[in-house]
C-alpha cells in the first residue's frame, strides 16, 4: 500500500501519469471489473478523462476490456510483477539456503527488508507443512505490525521511528488477535527481543503462526534483513525452542552467503 502525503507532492508532478496510476489501482482493487463511470467515481475524475486514460492503459496492456464493458487488470501487470520479484530476489546462494531450510523443517520461509521506508517481503520459499497465505509474496508491504517478519524489522527502529511508521501505515485489525495499539505492540516487540525471536499467533491469519529473527543489521535500513517462517498456530507453542534454533542457524548461513557474495 502506497501512503501519499499531500505535503510531499512534487512540484513537477505529472497529473496524467498520477491519474493513470490511480485508475490502474482502482481496477486492480476490484475483483469483478469496473465500468468507466465506476472508475471515474472511485478516482474522482470526469468520465471523459477516465475514458482517455482507460483507452491508453488498455492499448498498453495494463487493463483488459471485457464483453460486458467492464475493465480488469491486464497481463502487462503480471510481467511487471515478475520483474519486481526478480529485482527483490535474494542471491541464488541465499535462495538455496532457504530451500534447504524449508525442506528440513517443512515450513515456508520469507526474507524481508525495508524498501522506500516500508517493511517488504523480498523472497519466499514454500514449505509443505505451512498453511498457504496468498498475500505473503515478494512486494507485500502491509501488516508489519501483524507479522513476525515485520516485527523483526520494526524492532531495528527506535521507539519514535516505530510510532511514526505505525502512524503512517496504520494498524489494521487482520483478526481479533491483531495488536492495534502502538504500546501493546511495543511490549510485544520487546518480549520478542528478550526471547531472541519475534512471534505472532493468529494476528495476521487465524490459525497461522509466524516466527522471525534478524539476519543482518546495518545503519542503512534497506540493508537490514529479517528471516521468518510460517506454520500452523499450534506448532509454535509446541516447538518454539527448536524453531528459534532453526531460524538462528539459517540466519547465520544466510549472513555467510551474503558476506561471500560480491557487491556491485
Amino acid at each position: 500500500m502506497v501512503v501519499r502525503h499531500p505535503s510531499e507532492e512534487p512540484s513537477d508532478l505529472i497529473r496524467s501519469v498520477s491519474r493513470a496510476l490511480r485508475v490502474l489501482e482502482a481496477v486492480g482493487q476490484s475483483t469483478r471489473g469496473l465500468t468507466v463511470k465506476q472508475i471515474a467515481r472511485r478516482c474522482e475524475l470526469t468520465t471523459a478523462t477516465t475514458y482517455h486514460l482507460i483507452r491508453t492503459l488498455a492499448y498498453e496492456g495494463y487493463v483488459t476490456r471485457r464483453d460486458d464493458g467492464t475493465y480488469t487488470i491486464g497481463l502487462e501487470v503480471t510481467d511487471r510483477f515478475r520483474e519486481l520479484v526478480a529485482a527483490f530476489r535474494a542471491p541464488d546462494s541465499v535462495v538455496e539456503v532457504l530451500h534447504k531450510a524449508a525442506a528440513d523443517i517443512g515450513y515456508s520461509h520469507f526474507l524481508g527488508s525495508f524498501r522506500a521506508g516500508q517493511a517488504v517481503i523480498t523472497t519466499t520459499v514454500t514449505g509443505q507443512r505451512s498453511p498457504h497465505i496468498e498475500e505473503l509474496l515478494p512486494g507485500f508491504d502491509d501488516g508489519a505490525h501483524a507479522t513476525a517478519l515485520g516485527k523483526a524489522l520494526l524492532a531495528t527502529l527506535t521507539h519514535d521511528q516505530r510510532l511514526r511508521y505505525l502512524k503512517d501505515q496504520g494498524m489494521r485489525a487482520y483478526t481479533r488477535h491483531t495488536l492495534t495499539d502502538p504500546e501493546a505492540l511495543e511490549a510485544d516487540i520487546l518480549a520478542g527481543d528478550q526471547r531472541g525471536m519475534q512471534t505472532e499467533v493468529s494476528q495476521f491469519r487465524e490459525g497461522v503462526a509466524c516466527a522471525a529473527v534478524l539476519v543482518q543489521a546495518d545503519r542503512d535500513p534497506e540493508r537490514r534483513i529479517a528471516l521468518g517462517c510460517a506454520m500452523p498456530a499450534d506448532h509454535l507453542g509446541e516447538s518454539a525452542a527448536e524453531i528459534r534454533e532453526h531460524l538462528q542457524a539459517t540466519a547465520r548461513a544466510i549472513a555467510a552467503q551474503l558476506a561471500a557474495t560480491p557487491t556491485l
